[in-house]
């Protein structure tokens, strides 16, 4: 019989009496790995938080690899903490300054200092030459970057989607930044913790021959750091031992994409994984009634939306898009797909939104009316053109049964929509062909309407990037929510963005607030933040 280096130790301890530890792996116990299921990692192929700005993203990038300067509260209500930077104030309405907190590592091992701030913040890094906005500026559409790490043409703009006035970071010394703004900004605070505002390495950046190279394995501060990434099939974190925040729980964290929801549940069940995201409601009973297993859930700060293309022939005319709106019950959709477990809130906007006096109270999703509906159509000469509807399957929880639902019930007020089955993101964004309506989320991240509405439909949003649809003064009232610091004139700005986005000219309409259902073994004593992410850092971790 072969006797492993293992067992020979253990035998060894056998006959000489207790083995003796170091202390400090006594005190510090042995730590496990964990697999986790999802539905997909990344879209892209990435680990870069300007390319990847997605749900998905946001689970495996949060708040275990990427850090920023302020951070998240994702285990509380979601508002401001000190990450990286330890305290911060502003110098005046463009300009606010943070000072950083002194012996943070990178994975490299290099300490944090101002210099990798500038840089997270440059041109080289995300702008790409792109020109700071004075409130009117559009983003320029032919823009193609040209940089040493061939930057991916997508990433300034989506930069400048979250930082639209950015004129540069200042360091002052080296624990002391600023940031420059070309135009007063009440959100600069929370620009700062939102999804892509987060702190990377410069030297590590400029050792990489290439940006793909880097964005595989990017070097940043979190607890866990990049082993192994292999695009579409999964992604391994280990413990980085150097964390600022303490000793990192887990030894491992491993992703696993999984697509389909049967072999997401089957598999923790199984015990193959240790977690299972994306669960339909329809899934949590049989997870429940399994032994040893428990399926966290909340309702979080993102609405599911569907989009209009208004290069349709059809949907140019706002009439045909407004019964659409009036078309669809969402209530019935929450109580059939849902099982009542999340709600249909007040349009496009979050009770986060009262923090500042935002929330425009009366307004709500447009009524379902059937009958409104035929009428509009009537009045539009609409005679039965078909509408595509491109669609990914089950990418949104729910997502393809929705999208049935949806079908029948504009159906029955006489629009013919017709379901087209895509792979990808790159398939549903494609300018070939004709465009109609599309799913996508909106989400909250800076407890500020400037989150999703203007970032996601104003004049630098997605929706104008991607010719999706425009309204001249949406526009303008974007440039009011950017640059006033007259929290009434906001106010009013916003409430009359809804107006337009949500009745006038419809950009989008919102079926429900989203909600995650996440399986998990009980015995790991974990609890899921209000978000999509999933926080392993030593606070959030009983085992």
């Amino acid at each position: 019989m072969l006797i492993t280096r293992r067992q020979s130790l253990g035998l060894f301890g056998a006959a000489a009496g207790a083995l003796v530890l170091p202390r400090s792996l006594m005190a510090q116990g042995a730590r496990r790995s964990i697999t986790i299921a999802v539905q997909k990692i990344t879209n892209n192929g990435t680990l870069d938080i300007w390319n990847e700005q997605s749900n998905v993203g946001e689970r495996v990038f949060f708040p275990n690899l990427w850090e920023g300067l302020i951070e998240r509260d994702w285990m509380g209500n979601q508002g401001p903490v000190p990450g990286l930077a330890t305290e911060w104030k502003r110098i005046d309405d463009k300009t606010i300054e943070l000072k950083l907190r002194p012996g943070v590592k990178f994975h490299n091992g290099d300490e944090m200092t101002a210099e990798d701030v500038v840089f997270s913040f440059s041109d080289e890094r995300v702008f790409a030459g792109t020109k700071p906005s004075n409130g009117t500026t559009l983003y320029e559409e032919n823009f193609k970057p040209q940089t040493a790490k061939e930057l991916p043409a997508v990433v300034p703009g989506v930069a400048r989607r979250l930082w639209p006035a950015l004129r540069g970071v200042e360091a002052v010394d080296k624990y002391t930044v600023r940031f420059h703004n070309a135009t007063p900004d009440v959100t600069l605070e929370g620009r700062l913790y939102a999804f892509g505002s987060q702190i990377t390495s410069k030297r590590a950046w400029d050792e990489a021959a290439t940006y793909a190279i880097w964005a595989a394995k990017p070097v940043t501060t979190g607890a866990y750091r990049v082993e192994e990434f292999r695009p579409d099939v999964s992604l391994t974190l280990v413990a980085f031992d150097e964390y600022w925040g303490g000793r990192p729980p887990l030894e491992r964290i491993r992703f696993v994409e999984v697509p389909e929801v049967a072999g997401r549940v089957n598999g923790l069940l199984s015990g193959e994984y240790d977690f299972a995201c994306d669960l339909p409601p329809d899934q949590i009973a049989a997870v429940q009634a399994a032994p040893g297993l428990e399926v966290q859930s909340s309702t979080i700060w993102n609405h599911r939306i569907t989009t209009f293309n208004t290069q349709n022939e059809v949907l140019r005319d706002p009439l045909v898009r407004r019964a659409m709106t009036h078309s669809i019950d969402r209530q019935a959709i929450v109580d059939a797909l849902w099982g009542g477990q999340t709600v249909v809130p007040a349009g496009l906007q979050f009770e986060s939104f009262r923090t500042a006096d935002m929330f425009v109270e009366g307004w709500s999703v447009p009524e379902y009316n059937p009958e409104l509906a035929r009428d509009l159509l009537k009045q539009a000469g609409y005679k039965g053109d078909v509408i595509p509807y491109r669609l990914l399957n089950n990418y949104y929880t729910n997502q393809t049964p929705s999208a049935q639902i949806l079908v029948e019930m504009w159906k029955q007020t006489g629009l013919n929509v017709e379901i087209q089955m895509k792979e990808n993101w790159g398939q549903i964004h494609d300018p070939e062909g004709t465009k109609g309506v599309r799913d996508w989320s909106a989400s909250n991240t800076i407890n500020d309407p400037i989150t999703p509405l203007v970032v996601q439909f104003g004049p630098n949003g997605e929706a104008q990037q991607k010719r999706d649809w425009s309204n001249a003064e949406v526009n303008q009232l974007a440039a009011v929510m950017e640059t006033s610091t007259d929290r009434a004139v906001r106010k009013k700005a916003f409430a009359r963005m809804l107006e337009i986005c949500e009745r006038e000219d419809p950009a989008y309409t919102v079926l429900h607030q989203n909600a995650v259902f996440t399986g998990v073994k009980s015995e790991l004593k974990w609890k899921a933040a209000p978000a999509f992410a999933m926080d392993f850092r030593p606070s959030n971790w009983k085992l």
